[in-house]
């Protein structure tokens, strides 16, 4: 049956792909936000319901709505939101509406503080691959689908990234709280969230809540190199099946991975890392219950090319390298700087990390980074103008951040002509350029700059 569904804050990642499936489900859709950035503004462009103009307008909530789904950027006394509690429609989180449409279908979800969007990618791309039906939810866009999100009357199951932020400005409860999984994945913690979760304690409750909630006959996936999660999954839980992975086992030649299976031959994937080879055996696990068999798991895995950005291949000139990844926080850059080094052992690797965040940016947090590009040749810091000038209270100085990395060889910049003039000055120096960040290096142009070096 048609509806007719607003959107609160429409050009967030999650909430625009959501009205972009649900207009092409064939319910009516419109949205506002205050502000709208590239690549939803386009995309929304694209499919007829961009705003026509930036701000909110109480006269578009009206008693033929179905339902009103209000997303984070929006704040409580937004009028758009006033207007529909005022008039009794049906308001909703995203999360709240994935659930409510969904109630019919096995939910699958994936959690953790890393690796969940590769997870889900992988489990999407193999059912895809064997012509199965399923929606899904996933926090990038995965290669040969055309949104972030499908949600259609028709599908048996649904595959969801569940991420432990609030669900709205009326709901400080983790979206994954909201979806109430017949499948939990957790993927592994890290503390890397402190302005939302100020303690340690406080972080790690949140996936227990998941754990506890779970339906009776539900099974917890977790990754049992993990010692805190460890002890949560394996806590005694009436009716609940436990399942622990582990990194599936592997070998690299020649700067090539190749996962390594009990009957068939070694199986070319072109993901790489230890992390990668635990989300590629998070992810079989959970087909697994789902109805893959590893022969499946096999056939379709090597033509998954990951997802944008994360350690992403941007060029490649000669015998350089150029990688991109959205890591930011300690375990995540950690993770990718040791997966690139021990995939080319011989290279010599350039890696440098942004620092933008409220927390990254925090001297109580900085220590966290101790060690994290230890296994890079060369290293280097760029540390976000705008960022560092809202911390007048807490300020970050150079030595600051030297200190915390424990590299006295650690480069750290603040501009964005800073930055271009160290990579041309260290590029012909190195095999291999590592650029982790989920913000954009000052907008510099990374892919092009690379591209010209002599």
């Amino acid at each position: 049956m048609q509806k007719s569904i607003h959107f609160i804050s429409i050009g967030g990642s999650a909430m625009h792909n959501l009205a972009i499936s649900l207009q092409q489900y064939g319910h009516i859709v419109t949205g506002s936000d205050d502000e709208l950035y590239e690549p939803s503004r386009s995309r929304l462009e694209q499919q007829g319901i961009l705003p026509a103009k930036a701000g909110w307008f109480p006269e578009k909530i009206t008693m033929e709505l179905s339902a009103v789904i209000v997303g984070m950027h929006a704040r409580k006394d937004n009028p758009e939101l006033l207007k529909a509690q005022q008039m009794g429609i049906p308001v909703f989180s995203y999360p709240e509406y994935v659930y409510e449409q969904s109630k019919q279908k096995q939910r699958v979800v994936i959690a953790g503080s890393h690796g969940k969007t590769t997870i889900t990618s992988i489990i999407i791309h193999v059912l895809a691959y064997h012509n199965q039906s399923f929606d899904y939810l996933v926090g990038a866009q995965p290669d040969g689908f055309a949104t972030m999100a499908r949600l259609t009357a028709d599908a048996p199951i649904i595959i969801i990234e569940g991420d432990e932020y609030a669900s709205s400005p009326i709901d400080s409860q983790p979206k994954f709280l909201h979806y109430n999984p017949h499948i939990a994945l957790i993927s592994g913690l890290a503390w890397d969230h402190v302005n939302f979760y100020p303690t340690w304690d406080e972080y790690v409750s949140q996936f227990e809540h998941l754990a506890e909630a779970m339906p009776k006959a539900g099974i917890l996936i977790f990754d049992e190199s993990d010692d805190m999660l460890d002890i949560i999954g394996q806590k005694e839980r009436t009716d609940i099946t436990k399942v622990p992975y582990n990194v599936h086992p592997s070998t690299i030649v020649n700067g090539q991975t190749f996962l390594i299976t009990k009957q068939n031959a070694p199986v070319p994937v072109r993901i790489f890392g230890e992390h990668n080879m635990k989300n590629i055996a998070g992810a079989m696990t959970v087909l697994d219950y789902i109805g893959i068999t590893e022969k499946q798991f096999y056939e379709a895995i090597p033509a998954f090319k990951g997802n944008e950005f994360r350690l992403e291949k941007m060029a490649q000139r000669d015998n350089r390298i150029l990688f991109r990844d959205l890591a930011h926080s300690p375990s995540t850059v950690r993770a990718t700087t040791n997966a690139v080094e021990k995939q080319y052992p011989e290279s010599r690797l350039l890696a440098i990390v942004e620092l933008h965040t409220p927390d990254s940016l925090s001297n109580e947090f900085l220590s966290q980074y101790k060690g994290t590009l230890d296994s890079a040749d060369m290293s280097a810091v760029y540390l976000d103008a705008l960022a560092l000038s809202t911390r007048q209270n807490d300020p970050v100085t150079t030595s600051d951040v030297i200190d915390a990395f424990g590299r006295s060889d650690l480069h750290v910049l603040s501009s964005p002509d800073e930055l271009r003039t160290f990579i041309l000055e260290q590029c012909s120096k190195t095999d291999l350029t590592l650029m982790m960040s989920s913000a954009s290096f000052g907008g510099l142009d990374i892919t092009s700059l690379f591209n010209n070096l002599s």
